[in-house]
């Protein structure tokens, strides 16, 4: 069986380490969100699909959800002493061994796509790991401050302005010439099924549909998608500030309008959002909270075989 799989960052590792502890044979490609990717310190930093690696090749921070396990920040201590600006973004030093490999393969000429195969090859993730595109694509936000109204990159606005200052609008620069990374529209195409896992509907799961190609390879498959909201309120992060952002309420039934109809065929919400319902979508509800491995395998098992009955 092959699944697709797109996914953001914290939500969508933990159920792709859920989805694929429950179907251990299976095929599982994961097209990962680079939007929030930016460069600091001279070093191109791919949040997203380190948490993904990380998270499935077992060297996550498993308390915070992102970063590596046992890390020191004697280099982030180093660089405030020396006044270097960001200081707000925490790069830590086995973090930084990534975005090195990663810089340096860049500056020689390879395309990311291949050098996200060069780091899992370290990882063994277990799924195969693909950028939605090679093309540098980054998401900005316009804000109004005592600044006055401007556009700032994504991670300043979620890390160091923690979503404070409502987003008036989200930008993804570059992605009207992108073009989906090798072997993703193939992915696409070679699918069983395709899982939307609890991922953030604005800025990751979003993202992704906005390079052109992806959403309408996926329209034809069978997708099923895991609710981010529960009870309206995010599963985590700040989504809801995302979604006001572009004028969608913080509600499992807005999430699944958002996402339409046409692309989405099954949607698993929590029971206590059982009354949601879009014609030609099957709504689920269960418990799909991941509070643990196994919860969050057991919502990917879920999800998985919701996908199988539809698509048959």
């Amino acid at each position: 069986m092959h699944i697709v799989s797109l996914a953001g960052g914290i939500g969508g590792a933990r159920f792709l380490r859920g989805l694929r502890a429950t179907e251990p044979d299976a095929t599982i490609t994961v097209i990962g969100n680079t939007g929030d990717d930016i460069t600091l310190f001279g070093l191109r930093v791919c949040p997203d699909l380190d948490t993904v690696m990380y998270t499935l090749g077992g060297g996550i921070d498993e308390e915070q959800g992102w970063g590596r396990a046992k890390e020191s920040h004697v280099v982030k201590e180093e660089l405030a002493a020396y006044g270097v600006e960001p200081q707000w973004f925490g790069l830590g030093d086995r973090d930084f061994a990534t975005h090195i490999v990663r810089s340096q393969m860049l500056e020689a000429g390879y395309p990311l796509s291949q050098i996200t195969e060069a780091l899992c090859a370290r990882w063994q993730p277990g799924v195969r790991l693909l950028p939605m595109t090679d093309d540098r694509c980054e998401t900005h936000v316009v804000i109004e401050d005592e600044h006055g109204r401007r556009a700032v990159h994504f991670q300043e606005w979620w890390v160091r302005l923690r979503a404070s200052v409502p987003a008036q609008s989200f930008a993804l620069v570059g992605v009207d010439r992108a073009k989906p990374a090798p072997g993703v529209l193939d992915a696409i195409r070679q699918a069983d099924v395709v899982i939307l896992p609890p991922s953030n509907p604005v800025v990751s799961i979003g993202t992704i549909l906005q390079v052109p190609g992806i959403r309408e390879a996926l329209l034809p498959k069978t997708v099923v998608g895991v609710s981010p909201i529960i009870g309206g309120a995010p599963v985590r992060g700040m989504a809801d500030a995302c979604l006001t952002a572009i004028g969608v309420e913080t509600t499992a039934q807005a999430v699944l309008e958002l996402y339409g109809s046409d692309l989405i065929d099954g949607w698993l919400v929590a029971e206590e959002d059982a009354g949601v319902a879009l014609d030609g979508v099957r709504v689920v509800a269960r418990p799909i909270l991941m509070h643990d491995a196994e919860a969050a395998a057991g919502i990917a098992r879920t999800a998985l075989d919701l996908a199988l009955e539809l698509s048959r």
